[in-house]
């Protein structure tokens, strides 16, 4: 039976998929967890391209995987805070569509 090989370009299509996901789920969305779930779906998306690289090009270097894991931490980080300015928002405004936020204008 043979091997299938993944390759760099395997990869790279899988990452550019995601990312273009989130992207769409970003821009097309009015749910704030719905954006935030795509902001995450792209984060993993670099993720995978960083450990890509870094096992390609320099294997015996885990700088990517690394970077990676600084990259899972921020996102984490950053959950957490985005979850904490939803929660006051549904509080304020009862209900997280983005569109009827605007507390922000004058």
């Amino acid at each position: 039976m043979a091997e299938a090989t993944i390759s760099l370009n395997h990869y790279l299509m899988l990452s550019g998929i995601l990312f273009t996901i989130g992207v769409f789920g970003v821009l097309t969305r009015r749910n704030a967890i719905a954006i935030l779930m795509s902001v995450e779906l792209m984060f993993n998306a670099v993720n995978i391209t960083l450990v890509a690289f870094s096992d390609f090009v320099t294997p015996a270097a885990l700088t990517g995987q690394i970077i990676a894991l600084f990259t899972i931490v921020v996102a984490a980080a950053e959950a957490a805070v985005a979850l904490a300015v939803v929660l006051l928002i549904y509080r304020s405004f009862k209900g997280i569509n983005v569109d009827r936020i605007n507390f922000m204008k004058w």
